[in-house]
């Protein structure tokens, strides 16, 4: 990464400290999946034992990553997160592809997904705009082009927070750390009036159910499972901006994911005390059937409303996050190149703000909640194998650079990792190819793009820069 793209950090203002940093990852990752997936994956898995086993296996992957960029990070405390990483340790092709990639559907994909989980909560109380109410159908040569009420209201949504981020990153981080505090409360709130109340208990048997191929129902399991925790490394793309980076970003990360797999575990629990299985599979709002059923009717209100403060949450800490990326391919010349502009009064990455939410909002029009967050999981976890393999290459490439944090647990941690992931890209493949090849494909178009920001990098700057 060249001078310019080191000194562009410069220009921000570093006013995230460990809480918010904390906050942040935990804002990251909690949005949408936790009250609408464990339907569907009680529907592919019905067996208790391992869709706990699920939740934890993917807790796992997350902190193991967690402690194998915690290095990365305090090695390269710059905007750009995995961006810098992936660029530092194979070059700026494999980075740019991973911006690409985060551009088209990684981060901007993910904050849509949410969105339209927001949409479908936030219908409770406005039921006119609900996602299953169509409003536009634009013919294509392929069929209709269908948009509802709420895929609607989930664009507008993303524009709201990319309007509060884009004056400040105080106000944004202002917003977002409220919304966090207020979910974390609603979430901790559920497990205890279930324990409390539990008309259901809890099944262990039998552990392995019976259906057709329960290793490969696991992996498909496992991909709404790493949606969920999709986000936690998303901090150090903010690095810039956070107070003492060296030592906040592995904090963070660690403290972050330890509480991420607490509060899921605990939640899912909450679920299987509040309904039996057979009550839960298949269902999409299970939040609001469980919470129905343990306190009666004024639950289906209150679960809407968790909901709703929980996506805005989600995507508040998400905005920063994508803009701030798409801002290090721009300063690196691997972008437009107004992305790397700074506001001169606000002092945020304004343009990269515009862009990254326009693009997030018109993928909320393109497609289903399953079929986003599949997008984002198979081609999140693909970059994620490079980005845990990145520490093994760093290591030996650079063997004597400053790292203020080392990875506990190295080698088995970052292995661990790696393997985890590994596998999860594999089983994608074989129980989602259509979705996978999508994945592949977006990426791929990157290649000429790639090819054109580099020409016009090495014109503008000379050989020799």
């Amino acid at each position: 990464m060249d001078i310019a793209t080191k000194d562009a950090d410069a220009r921000l203002i570093r006013g995230i400290g460990l809480r918010s940093a904390t906050l942040l990852v935990i804002a990251n990752v909690i949005g949408s999946a936790i009250y609408l997936t464990p339907g569907s994956m009680a529907a592919t898995l019905p067996s208790e034992p391992l869709l706990l086993l699920a939740w934890v296996a993917g807790g796992i992957i997350a902190l193991c990553g967690g402690l194998t960029y915690a290095e990365m990070g305090a090695m390269y405390p710059r905007s750009g997160g995995l961006y810098v990483f992936l660029e530092e340790a194979y070059g700026s092709l494999i980075a740019f592809l991973f911006g690409w990639a985060c551009m088209l559907v990684i981060l901007t994909g993910s904050v849509a997904t949410v969105a339209v989980g927001f949409a479908k909560y936030f219908s409770y109380f406005v039921p006119a705009l609900s996602t299953t109410h169509q409003v536009i159908a634009v013919p294509m040569p392929w069929g209709a082009w269908s948009i509802s009420a709420g895929q609607i209201v989930a664009a507008l949504s993303i524009l709201a927070l990319g309007a509060v981020n884009y004056v400040g990153v105080k106000s944004g981080n202002l917003l977002q750390a409220t919304l966090t505090v207020l979910k974390i409360i609603a979430l901790v709130a559920l497990p205890i009036v279930a324990l409390a109340l539990h008309p259901v208990a809890l099944s262990f048997t039998p552990l392995v159910p019976s259906i057709a191929s329960p290793a490969a129902a696991f992996g498909v399991v496992m991909i709404a499972v790493m949606w969920a925790y999709e986000g936690w490394y998303y901090l150090p793309f903010c690095a810039g901006e956070i107070k003492d980076p060296r030592r906040t970003v592995p904090l963070a990360l660690v403290i972050g994911v330890v509480a991420l797999i607490v509060i899921y575990l605990t939640v899912n629990i909450a679920y299987m005390l509040a309904l039996p299985l057979a009550e839960i599979q298949g269902v999409e709002r299970i939040a609001e059937k469980a919470v129905t059923a343990l306190v009666g009717p004024s639950g289906g209100r209150i679960v809407a409303a968790t909901v709703v403060i929980s996506t805005l949450g989600c995507n508040a800490a998400s905005v920063i996050g994508m803009s701030r990326a798409c801002y290090a391919m721009a300063s690196d010349g691997l972008f437009f190149e107004a992305a790397a502009a700074v506001h001169p009064t606000y002092r945020t990455p304004h343009v990269a703000i515009v862009i990254t939410c326009v693009w997030a909002a018109l993928l909320t029009l393109t497609g289903t909640y399953e079929q986003l967050f599949t997008w984002v999981t198979f081609a999140s976890v693909t970059f994620g194998v490079l980005g845990g393999l990145a520490i093994f290459r760093l290591r030996r490439l650079k063997p004597d650079a400053v790292r203020p944090y080392r990875t506990w647990g190295y080698p088995v941690v970052p292995a661990l990792f790696v393997a985890g992931l590994g596998v999860l890209v594999v089983n994608t493949v074989v129980e989602k190819p259509a979705e996978s090849l999508s994945g592949v494909l977006l990426v791929t178009l990157g290649l000429p793009a790639y090819a054109y920001w580099r020409k016009r990098r090495v014109g503008t700057r000379g050989p020799g820069d």
